[in-house]
């Protein structure tokens, strides 16, 4: 799994701003004109879009914002809200007519990334509900581990970043609305303490060999004073647990408009959790016959177990690095998808303040040339049992699908097709349910076109990777509009998911701050009916390498806007009724 919010595009705020200028720290950006002209717009609103979030930026690859941090107050926040509105005006003033078709499909793309900024700073008011919307910013991983430039380099960077964290914290500290959920003081404390763990343990040991007297004893003051201050919010987030409360569902109304805001969605949620419970069926029945296969007279518990504990052997980070190798081999030899270039994922253990899911993968920005990804795999909790640390590890098969979401051909291809695609809007902004529905795809398809040679053992790994997006599709639904508690969600990743005891803990809880979650099996389900539709009229799976290649030519935006671009149709059906 990608970062939160699947890379929910880092919307950060922190602008003083007045129609388009744009006042940051000392950097001020002129006004463009608005002289009728697309482009021009749209290259400038992008500009003006890095300038106003600059981790967003960085993490692109523009490194000129290299340490700078948001502005959090409450007055920026509400500019950015004022300014959001404000392009999303502009922009529909273009006439439609004056726009050929690729422009007007971009305007689509634009109103979407706009409209889902608006709808979690403004709408569901996330960055005074939830810790997890500032975690993305304060990730330092781009300045530790990605060689984008000398370390020394590197490390003033960092240390303008580090100095930026106290005025930071104190911002959250401000913003956040008391009484938190108890999840959400769970989270936060982990990930926030893991960063301070990290800048204590890591950091110091990262810059170790920079020669440079004057620029360590910075690095030293800045680093403590950061690390003292995320120990404080901490501390304080620490100190909400007597008053904290289970209030986190953001309701059905809202729920909907979530949908139709960052995903272009507009289901009825009876209807939605139907078409989520029937593929869950699905699923359950094809584990049935695989496990039939398997261990023909072993119950299902009994049978996952026994296909749990083929644990990799050499550990789960050596044997990622063989799988990719096998994985890449595979699409070639089976011709589904065109693989743009050379480039290669590295595989690495997860830093501690981005443990709290068994893996992702850092992808370097489109403006960075020439730099590794890495997947990230977690480590278990060292607080759990040893029994439960056991039981998080990975299994062979599990792994091998975690393996196709993250690198090929999931993120990590698709996103070498969006970095090659000429224009900056579809290269840099992503929607949820594009990036993880491409990734979860891709597990299924890969099974589908002979991964692993039709082995039951194999089968059962995909199937519970589905299993387990199945019931974070139904956990969100149940969470946010139907009143499930977390129990009830970590029972149902148990019992129908057949998650291990701290798998189920952490996803359940993942439920109730990351809301949008179900986007996993709900942009899958897209992707797979869009497939279905497309590909009929053109020779069925022999249309599949094509299929995948018009789909990514596309970017990553809202994937009815690729269906009716694809189908030529105002009014796509995107998900197959049960």
């Amino acid at each position: 799994m990608t970062m939160i919010f699947s890379r929910m595009r880092q919307t950060l705020r922190g602008i003083c701003l007045s129609t388009w200028v744009f006042t940051l720290g000392c950097q001020h950006l002129p006004a463009p004109i608005d002289d009728g002209r697309w482009e021009p717009f749209i290259a400038k609103f992008v500009e003006a879009y890095f300038a106003a979030h600059p981790p967003f930026a960085v993490n692109a690859g523009r490194h000129e914002f290299d340490g700078q941090l948001p502005d959090w107050s409450p007055a920026a926040l509400a500019n950015e809200i004022v300014w959001l509105r404000s392009i999303r005006g502009r922009a529909l003033k273009f006439d439609a007519v004056s726009l050929d078709e690729h422009q007007r499909f971009e305007r689509d793309y634009l109103l979407s990334v706009i409209d889902g900024d608006l709808f979690w700073l403004e709408t569901a008011q996330w960055p005074y509900k939830n810790p997890m919307f500032y975690s993305e910013a304060l990730d330092p991983n781009v300045y530790l581990t990605r060689n984008y430039a000398p370390l020394p380099q590197r490390m003033l960077a960092y240390i303008r970043y580090a100095k930026a964290i106290p005025t930071a914290v104190r911002q959250i500290r401000t913003n956040l609305r008391t009484p938190l959920p108890q999840p959400y003081i769970d989270v936060g404390t982990k990930v926030f303490g893991g960063m301070a763990s990290y800048y204590e343990k890591d950091v110091p040991l990262i810059f170790a060999s920079v020669q440079n007297p004057i620029d360590q004893e910075e690095l030293r003051i800045a680093n403590q004073e950061a690390a003292q201050a995320m120990k404080g919010l901490v501390g304080w987030l620490d100190g909400q647990r007597p008053r904290a409360t289970a209030t986190y569902a953001l309701g059905p109304e809202l729920f909907r408009k979530m949908l139709y805001d960052t995903e272009r969605i507009d289901v009825p949620l009876d209807q939605l959790k139907e078409i989520g419970r029937y593929d869950l069926d699905r699923n359950l029945a094809a584990l049935h016959d695989a496990c039939r296969a398997y261990a023909l007279r072993a119950a299902i518990p009994a049978c996952i177990s026994k296909a749990q504990a083929n644990k990799p052997a050499g550990g789960a980070i050596a044997y990622a690095r063989r799988q990719l190798g096998e994985l890449k081999a595979f699409l070639i030899a089976k011709d589904l998808v065109t693989i743009p270039g050379t480039e290669e994922a590295q595989v690495a253990e997860s830093p501690p303040y981005q443990r709290w899911n068994l893996a992702y993968i850092d992808i370097p920005g489109a403006f960075d040339k020439g730099l590794p990804s890495v997947y990230y795999v977690a480590p278990p909790d060292p607080t759990w049992s040893k029994a439960e640390q056991e039981a998080y590890l990975p299994s062979q098969a599990n792994l091998l699908f975690v393996s196709v979401h993250e690198v090929w051909p999931g993120h990590f291809l698709q996103f070498q097709h969006a970095k090659r695609l000429p224009g900056t809007l579809e290269q840099v902004f992503s929607s949820y349910g594009f990036t993880e529905g491409w990734a979860h795809y891709a597990e299924e398809m890969m099974w589908e076109a002979g991964l692993g040679h039709a082995d039951a053992e194999v089968h059962i790994g995909q199937l519970l990777n589905a299993l387990l997006r199945n019931v974070r599709f139904l956990s969100a639904i149940g969470l946010h509009t139907q009143g499930m508690t977390i129990e009830e969600s970590q029972r149902m990743f148990r019992e129908l998911a057949y998650q291990d005891p701290g798998n189920a803990r952490q996803q359940a809880a993942r439920g109730t701050f990351d809301p949008a979650y179900l986007n996993y099996t709900l942009g899958k389900l897209m992707i797979r009916r869009l497939r279905e539709e497309w590909t009929t009229p053109r020779g069925g799976q022999k249309a599949w390498r094509e299929f995948h290649n018009t789909f990514l030519s596309f970017g990553a935006p809202p994937i009815s806007l690729i269906g009716k671009a694809m189908l030529r149709t105002d009014a796509m059906s995107v998900l197959s009724d049960p």
